[in-house]
């Protein structure tokens, strides 16, 4: 009996030793996802936004809900401006780095370049948007809507209200105000179809183009046909899953891949062009390689000069992936009032103080319809469909990203409303009934 109880507590011994091995020497990708991620947001969050990192890796970190994540031990080295995850304190490390002007990147095996980018200037004394002074309306209806935390939704950290071109309301959450730079997750997506329009509008690029330039390997199959037009109205016909709760195309591509575009090249075409809606932000990613092969100097400082100096937009940081191209998908930092300034570029169809920042038409264009979307997507990676999958609102458009970020812009009401937060979708939040409260409260 002794000798059989020897034998078994060796194997289990050996076993537990094997699994050590195993998961030291070759981690489940899932546990890779869990650590990437959580290294990434602990970074961004407090080398861009300032914030603590034991509170990000408490709230932000395991926002998903994934018992994983609840596993995930952090080190912020403040020295070398890094930070490193490893989940039960000791698998699956994973880095993310910090560089001046481009937020942080997971490293994985790869060698950052020293490239980074200077803050712009702060903006003079004055009235926003050219300054950065607000004149909060004194109407007690709106301080009332600005305070129902049904309205504002759990887990909201900043709403802005603009009205004829002024912020007249704000509310912030607990430890957030409105210097604190917040993720837009896929709001980021709307933000690139405006570069694209910037370099559309300096002929350095068309809607009509293909992507075979900075994807030769597309022009052996049907994908040579592919235009920037098809992209942002995700409609190429590319494989891609969405989903967040495992390993999926778009995890891998943000927490497993150092060049996430070339990533996105590899994806099969599973359907024809145009005849099918995939949301992806492999799509939009992949565009910021396209955009960013247009420029000789690889394009990092282009958003600064095209589209952010020119709104007063100072406090936006754009992430790179290692292979420095942006994540056009998911990772823009800015405060709520520069969310808000880009938001009323779109309602002032691409115009801002005098000077046409969009090509005259573009804006009209992004708002049109996705024929293969049932009118739930904009051409310009915009959603028509309101939060929450309500109906499409008179002529509103959104721009809509993870956890609860939205940015409503409202042309038959002069209109535009930026709500950021911390919501994970299983809440069921809409921002589309503060704004009818809002329109309601203003008069028309």
């Amino acid at each position: 009996m002794a000798k059989t109880l020897n034998i078994v507590a060796g194997a289990l011994a050996l076993g537990i030793v094997g699994a050590v091995g195993y998961l030291i020497v070759s981690p489940p990708d899932l546990l890779k996802v869990g650590t990437n991620y959580s290294a990434k947001i602990v970074c961004s969050n407090v080398f861009i936004a300032g914030r603590n990192p034991d509170e990000v890796l408490a709230v932000d970190v395991q926002a998903p809900g994934h018992p994983l994540l609840k596993q995930i031990a952090i080190n912020v080295d403040a020295e070398k401006q890094t930070v490193t995850a490893r989940i039960f304190g000791f698998f699956a490390p994973a880095t993310s780095q910090y560089r001046e002007g481009l937020g942080c990147t997971n490293i994985h095996d790869a060698t950052l370049s020293d490239t980074t980018l200077t803050a712009l200037e702060p903006l003079p004394d004055g009235i926003w948007p050219t300054g950065n002074q607000v004149e909060l309306t004194q109407d007690p209806e709106i301080a009332r809507i600005l305070s129902d935390e049904t309205l504002l939704g759990e887990g909201h950290r900043a709403v802005v209200v603009v009205r004829n071109g002024r912020i007249v309301g704000e509310s912030y959450g607990d430890g957030f105000d409105e210097n604190t730079p917040l993720l837009g997750w896929s709001m980021t997506k709307t933000v690139t179809a405006g570069l694209i329009g910037t370099l559309i509008k300096s002929e350095q690029i068309s809607l009509q183009d293909t992507l075979t330039a900075s994807y030769p390997g597309w022009e052996q199959d049907g994908r040579k046909d592919i235009t920037v037009s098809d992209m942002l109205a995700m409609s190429s016909g590319l494989q891609w899953n969405e989903g967040y709760g495992d390993v999926s195309d778009v995890t891998r591509m943000l927490y497993l891949t150092n060049d996430m575009a070339e990533f996105v090249s590899g994806q099969p075409a599973e359907s024809e062009i145009g005849t099918d809606f995939n949301y992806s932000s492999g799509t939009s990613t992949a565009l910021s390689r396209v955009w960013q092969d247009q420029l000789s100097d690889g394009g990092l400082t282009y958003p600064q000069e095209a589209l952010f100096e020119p709104l007063g937009m100072t406090s936006v940081v754009l992430e790179t992936d290692a292979a420095d191209t942006f994540v056009g998908s998911s990772y823009m930092y800015a405060t709520a009032r520069d969310w808000a300034r880009f938001g009323q570029l779109l309602l002032q169809k691409g115009e801002w103080d005098g000077q046409q920042i969009l090509p005259k038409g573009f804006t009209d264009w992004m708002f049109e319809p996705v024929a293969a979307s049932d009118g739930m997507y904009g051409k310009g990676h915009l959603w028509l469909e309101s939060p929450g999958g309500l109906p499409p609102f008179e002529d509103a458009v959104w721009l809509q990203g993870h956890d609860g970020q939205f940015i409503g812009v409202f042309p038959s009401h002069d209109m535009v409303l930026v709500r950021l937060g911390l919501t994970p979708s299983k809440h069921g939040y809409s921002s589309l009934p503060m704004a009818k409260r809002l329109i309601t409260a203003f008069g028309n």
